[in-house]
């Protein structure tokens, strides 16, 4: 991190907020056109400055989020965590059905003691059905396990890098302080507002897409039309002969 320190004084290193800036830009263009294109960020924070932005910002976008506890495998072994995400799937109906009001005290305690974990830990990637187009991370020392199961993936990270992270892990480097809750929750934000310039982005092509599609089925449905009726005029196939042409085909072949 040394080529983003502005200096050090009292032994508190000062991060360069010029490079602060131009790389935010460069991380919020990368994310915008990440979700333009259709993919998911999954945001990571499990320390306390980083848990409420991330749940705000992806309640906000829809994006997915790790903020308890990273669960060793949750990218590498994610075969695995998609029967956790099923599961919780499962116990949410029972929920919602009233279906724990039904059953014994004792069962219900035990369907809600797993519902609470699963919430805890699986919670904000219930909707996840695939493995993340990129990871969002704050304080990637403290989220080393996320780091290396997305870099084993090639998965692309988007982080806030302090002075005592490395940036190498990284492919999109924020530099910042990533203990400072205005800090976090500022960078946090402007990634979340990229995410939903995106969304917009994604939707404004899809309906463009869905337009295209609509008028190529009318231009089809059209030529068809057109080539059933020509079809109707001359059932036969053959070209027909006016009158004038068949008199003159007949007076030649007199002569």
């Amino acid at each position: 991190m040394r080529d983003h320190i502005f200096a050090a004084r009292n032994g508190i290193h000062i991060i360069d907020l010029a490079q602060t800036q131009s790389m935010l830009d460069e991380s919020c263009a990368f994310a915008r056109g990440l979700v333009a294109g259709g993919e998911k960020i999954l945001f990571v924070g499990t320390k306390k400055q980083a848990k409420d932005v991330i749940e705000e910002t992806c309640d906000k976008t829809g994006m997915p989020y790790v903020i308890h506890r990273w669960m060793g495998g949750m990218l590498t072994n994610f075969t695995v965590i998609q029967r956790q995400l099923k599961r919780l799937a499962e116990l949410r109906a029972v929920r919602d059905r009233g279906d724990l009001e039904r059953m014994t005290t004792k069962e219900a305690n035990v369907v809600g003691d797993e519902l609470d974990r699963l919430e805890r830990n699986f919670g904000g990637m219930a909707q996840m059905k695939r493995l993340p187009g990129a990871l969002f991370v704050v304080d990637c020392r403290k989220e080393r396990l996320a780091v290396t199961e997305a870099n084993k993936l090639r998965i692309p990270i988007i982080a806030i890098v302090d002075s005592n992270c490395d940036p190498e892990l990284i492919q999109h480097v924020i530099p910042g302080n990533d203990d400072a809750i205005r800090a976090v929750r500022l960078i946090t934000s402007l990634i979340g507002q990229a995410i939903g310039e995106g969304q917009q982005m994604l939707s404004e092509r899809e309906i463009n897409e869905r337009q295209e599609r609509e008028a190529a089925d009318a231009r089809a449905a059209s030529e068809a039309a057109a080539a059933a009726a020509a079809a109707d005029e001359n059932p036969d196939g053959t070209a027909e002969v006016g009158e004038e042409e068949l008199l003159a085909a007949s007076a030649g072949k007199e002569a």
